[in-house]
């Protein structure tokens, strides 16, 4: 089932308005209104890319950053990749 890409991109943009409205209502380091308003822009721009992409064949130059200390795990691993072991 294909989304309209111009109604994925409605959905995307009432997410993003009501994740603003949450972060201007922050109520401490935590808030779950925010999280979830987080997590409502990062779903809905999945869904705008993948209709964008499957009605035109294109995507957006953004891309949904999943969680910075797994950014942080997979550079670890990478550095130990490339290690030189001196026997």
């Amino acid at each position: 089932m294909s989304i309209d890409p111009r109604v994925a991109l409605q959905s995307l943009t009432t997410a993003l308005e009501e994740h603003l409205i949450a972060a201007s209502a922050r109520r401490g380091e935590g808030d779950p209104t925010v999280e979830a308003a987080f997590f409502a822009v990062a779903d809905a721009f999945e869904v705008y890319d993948d209709s964008l992409y499957e009605a035109y064949g294109e995507v957006t130059p953004l891309e949904v950053i999943d969680d910075v200390e797994d950014d942080d795990d997979e550079d670890a691993e990478e550095d130990e990749e490339l290690e030189i072991v001196d026997d």
